[in-house]
């Protein structure tokens, strides 16, 4: 009996994120025929509240791409694929307490800003460099233009998406 009633829940769940994922992926298939741009799927995949690495977004275009790229990725192929990553809660975003850490870990001197040289410098420079794209989009969105500067728990409580 819970386990029918579980499978239930399962199948409710899996209708919910049938139709989001359906919602999201029509929003860029400009043409209605079941196929969107092949760049446009990351920004599918994050409309849907995840927040897959550049690598992680390569392995899901492999994954769902035609034996012979088109350059297009059809919804049938799109759809399993993107429901098993939301099942299993993959790409999940960073928990907000993680990010003020690495931001902490950036300002050893504990001011709470860090200035855009500097921001650009470890963005750039250290780990999985952003792009210059990449790199414009944050700074847009994070730094204060009066100041020349990210108030960091502002722009972490900005970015965090709400997980309910």
């Amino acid at each position: 009996m819970a386990e029918e009633k579980e499978r239930e829940g399962t199948e409710v769940i899996v209708a919910e994120y049938h139709k989001k994922i359906k919602d999201a992926f029509e929003v860029f298939d400009h043409e209605t025929n079941n196929t969107v741009d092949v760049r446009e799927i990351g920004t599918i995949i994050r409309s849907l509240g995840c927040c897959p690495t550049e690598g992680e977004l390569h392995d899901f275009i492999a994954e769902v791409e035609e034996e012979e790229p088109t350059g297009y990725i059809r919804y049938e192929k799109f759809l399993p694929v993107m429901t098993k990553a939301l099942l299993e809660r993959k790409y999940r975003p960073i928990a907000e307490d993680v990010l003020l850490r690495a931001f902490e870990v950036l300002d050893p001197a504990k001011r709470g800003i860090l200035t855009k040289e500097e921001l650009v410098k470890y963005m750039t420079e250290e780990g999985e460099p952003f792009s210059q794209e990449e790199m414009e989009e944050m700074l847009s969105a994070a730094i204060d233009p009066e100041s020349n500067a990210i108030n960091y728990r502002d722009y972490i409580t900005m970015m965090v998406i709400d997980e309910n």
